[in-house]
């Protein structure tokens, strides 16, 4: 009973206009670089506004994003085109080709790590202050990116029945599943997921300025409850990279988790800081 009064609410069909939002000439604009562009602007803002919290300056933190982007749409690219290999030794122009989408975010939060690592050291501020100050930005970041594979019709999930669900369009659907139309529109399971870790990560910020949380907390939070996320909707894809018989974001997703709980551990548990590249923080 209370699946027919839910599955007609439901009940929509996600069908992709196409990845080409408008040709301007010979110039083609994408709905994926606009997406992604957007969130870069939105999280700018955002870090801007949550870095006092953390004792930052926002006009120092705001030179942050022209160090994590870069690095992070770089490591992005190396990372996919790694574990598809195959594919791109036999078509090597299209590695740069990153307007047709073909980025992992695990490579861009590595990417995007390491450039804060660098930043922090350079401007001699904590680094776990400027990860907690970025994790929410970046969780946002990644829900609207997410739409960014609704419009290309890639990384979405199994054959499904379900009242809600994504067309693909039979040139790009599986091999040997060409009578298969619809599928688990995980960006959308995965854009809900991120966005839901978002408000939580701003909740813990706003009771922060009466019971302050130790640093780095905020950061470890967010790999803990993005990893978990991603575990169960990578079981569902149908196109993840894969390292053998593993799911690659799944290894990586457990790894994630393993960190975020053992540096909570540390810090509430052994009541010890996290190393930084600042000494004394």
């Amino acid at each position: 009973m209370i699946q027919l009064l839910i599955s007609p609410i439901l009940a929509f069909e996600f069908t992709s206009p196409g990845p080409i939002l408008f040709n301007l000439g010979p110039l083609q604009v994408r709905w994926y670089g606009l997406l992604i562009s957007a969130a870069v602007l939105i999280g700018v803002f955002l870090i801007e506004r949550l870095a006092p919290r953390r004792a930052i300056s926002p006009e120092v933190i705001a030179d942050l994003p022209i160090w994590m982007v870069p690095a992070a749409v770089i490591c992005a690219r190396i990372y996919y085109v790694t574990f598809q290999w195959p594919q791109y030794a036999q078509n090597p122009e299209q590695i740069i080709a990153i307007w047709q989408g073909g980025i992992a975010i695990h490579g861009a939060i590595i990417g995007g790590i390491l450039a804060a690592i660098g930043f922090a050291k350079v401007k001699q501020i904590a680094f776990w202050r400027i990860a907690d100050v970025v994790a929410p930005a970046v969780a946002l970041g990644q829900a609207i990116g997410r739409w960014g594979n609704f419009f290309n019709s890639e990384a979405y999930g199994a054959p499904t029945n379900l009242p809600w669900k994504l067309l693909i369009p039979a040139a790009q659907r599986p091999v040997g599943m060409a009578d298969v139309a619809y599928y688990h529109p995980t960006f959308l399971y995965e854009s809900v997921w991120n966005f839901i870790v978002f408000l939580g990560l701003l909740w813990l910020f706003k009771r922060d300025r009466t019971n302050p949380l130790k640093s780095g907390t905020i950061f470890l939070i967010y790999f803990l409850a993005y990893s978990g996320g991603r575990i169960w909707i990578e079981g569902l894809r149908t196109d993840s990279l894969m390292f053998g018989e593993i799911r690659v974001a799944q290894l990586v997703s457990a790894i994630g988790i393993t960190i975020g709980a053992a540096g909570l551990w540390w810090l509430y548990g052994k009541r010890q800081p996290l190393p930084d590249v600042i000494k004394g923080e």
